[in-house]
């Protein structure tokens, strides 16, 4: 560009006829020093809109890859809290499972009749296969609040398994998932299933104390009352009727 001026001069003085033919040649110099000038511009500014464009494309790149690992963060966030998930409902599956193995009928539940024993279930029945794994999915649901979900898959689980020791458990997260959702007629039926279904199960307690506090919720105080004696009653021993003695000592407190 520093070529530009006197280019321009020397154009000028031919214009007005004052240039000599050494001036000419000079102005032709001059312009074409001018033209190798823009050339040179012209390739700086290709070289420099290449590099753009190439810088622009490293940059996308960039964006593209730092979405996928924030998205693969998000994912093995997902799956670290399934895995806790999981890992806490095999936790309480054992503990349940330790309990309802070691704990002895409790008092005042029915014997089966002597002269005709029930006849023990099969071993695949107690423990197939894919039993387990379907009801730890099943409270995996149930942990996420997807009652609804849950409790159509715990109904699957005890069509599938009946005998199996795990089924009052089921049947008691039934009615749990109903009292969650404040249906407070439907627990009532599901708890009442589960000590109908196996009297001698720990979870039979645990379903007449949420009886009694179903109860509680419909304003039905004197039957509440009944179903926490009735674990008092029948299940001294478990932690549940420690807490029934608490809660008809809380109710009797306020009579007037």
């Amino acid at each position: 560009m520093h070529r530009a001026l006197p280019a321009l001069a020397a154009v000028a003085l031919l214009a007005t006829g004052c240039a000599s033919r050494g001036s000419a040649r000079q102005v032709q110099d001059d312009l074409a020093g001018l033209h190798a000038d823009v050339s040179e511009l012209r390739h700086s500014y290709e070289v420099s809109a290449r590099e753009l464009a190439r810088m622009m494309e490293e940059l996308r790149a960039l964006d593209a890859r730092n979405a996928e690992l924030q998205a693969a963060i998000r994912e093995q966030g997902a799956e670290a809290a399934r895995l806790r998930a999981r890992l806490d409902a095999a936790e309480q599956e054992l503990r349940e499972t330790r309990t309802l193995i070691a704990s002895p009928p409790p008092v005042g539940a029915p014997a089966p009749p002597a002269a005709a024993p029930a006849p023990a279930p099969r071993p695949d029945t107690l423990h197939p296969d894919g039993a387990e794994p379907a009801y730890n999915a099943a409270l995996v649901l149930f942990r996420a609040r997807e009652h609804g979900q849950a409790v159509l898959d715990l109904l699957d689980f005890i069509a599938k398994y009946p005998e199996h020791l795990l089924a009052p458990n089921a049947q008691y997260w039934i009615g749990e998932a109903y009292y969650l959702q404040r249906d407070y007629r439907q627990a009532l039926v599901e708890f009442e299933r589960v000590v109908d279904m196996a009297p001698a199960s720990p979870k039979a307690a645990d379903a007449l104390l949420k009886m009694g506090l179903s109860y509680t919720n419909l304003r039905e105080n004197s039957r509440a009352q009944q179903a926490w004696q009735r674990v008092v009653r029948d299940y001294p021993a478990t932690e549940s009727a420690g807490k029934a003695r608490a809660l008809l000592r809380a109710h009797a407190a306020r009579r007037p």
